[in-house]
């Protein structure tokens, strides 16, 4: 344990499994008290005593829906209550569903945008007063590699989590003098069952098998493989520690450089 975060609250979105899980592990490894939510109990019960059990780290975890405001109000007064801070919030939720514009009504639109955009401006208006006060704070958002470089069938995931990045980019220079850092983190293809999934719908829209679209996408990556959700983790990581109190409003990609723009 390098102990970057010991005495640090981090309250991690989504962290069940998947991305929100590697985060949430690789906070409890840096000496973090967490905060865990995601809509399973079950899952997350068994993903809590996991964490506490392997790194010996204390552990809230409290079942909440984040794209409902119940939920989102659940996970963040009972953090605050319990530990009477959050010095670091990773907001994550569960992509949108994949599909073309014509597959989406305007309910779609809008459930994308409660589970997406509406999570993360909340949680964050409700942790962020006190980071504010303290005068230190860390907010990280998990979005796309989308955001940068549009995939077919994202429709919905590209166009909420864009609004998640002009949102991030535009507090950041509200909160800089506060000494609080705000910025996303754009996940590529990486090992997880939302990759899977997306893999599977590419694979029934193009009536192909899904080893095709698999090795196509392996193929489009400069690394040839997928990445590991722990491999994010660490980014976030060092978002979150002192090491980087001059680094905000950035989005940064693990991407095993897919986007190939220059910016």
């Amino acid at each position: 344990m390098h102990a970057r975060l010991a005495g640090k609250v981090a309250l991690v979105a989504a962290a069940s499994k998947g991305l929100g899980r590697a985060i949430a592990e690789a906070f409890a490894d840096e000496g973090a008290t967490l905060a865990i939510c995601a809509r399973g109990e079950g899952a997350l019960a068994q993903t809590s005593e996991a964490i506490a059990g392997r790194t010996g780290a204390t552990v809230h975890a409290v079942a909440a829906d984040v794209a409902r405001t119940d939920g989102i109000a659940r996970i963040a007064g009972s953090t605050l209550e319990r530990f009477g801070r959050v010095d670091v919030l990773v907001t994550n939720a569960g992509g949108p569903p994949v599909g073309l514009f014509d597959a989406h009504d305007w309910g779609a639109w809008q459930r994308a945008v409660e589970l997406t955009l509406r999570s993360a401006v909340e949680l964050t208006r409700a942790v962020l007063p006190g980071m504010r006060q303290r005068m230190w704070g860390r907010v990280i958002h998990v979005t796309s590699l989308a955001v940068k470089q549009p995939i077919d069938g994202l429709m919905l995931s590209t166009s909420i989590r864009a609004a998640v990045t002009g949102f991030s980019r535009t507090l950041a220079n509200e909160v800089a003098a506060d000494r609080v850092t705000v910025n996303t983190v754009l996940p590529g293809f990486m090992n997880t069952e939302r990759v899977a999934e997306l893999n599977q719908a590419t694979a029934a829209r193009e009536q192909v098998a899904v080893e095709v679209v698999e090795k196509r996408v392996i193929g489009r990556i400069p690394m040839r493989r997928l990445g590991e959700p722990g491999e994010l983790a660490q980014l976030v990581v060092f978002l979150a520690s002192d090491q980087a109190s001059y680094i905000t409003g950035q989005s940064i990609a693990v991407d095993g450089g897919w986007i190939q723009s220059l910016m």
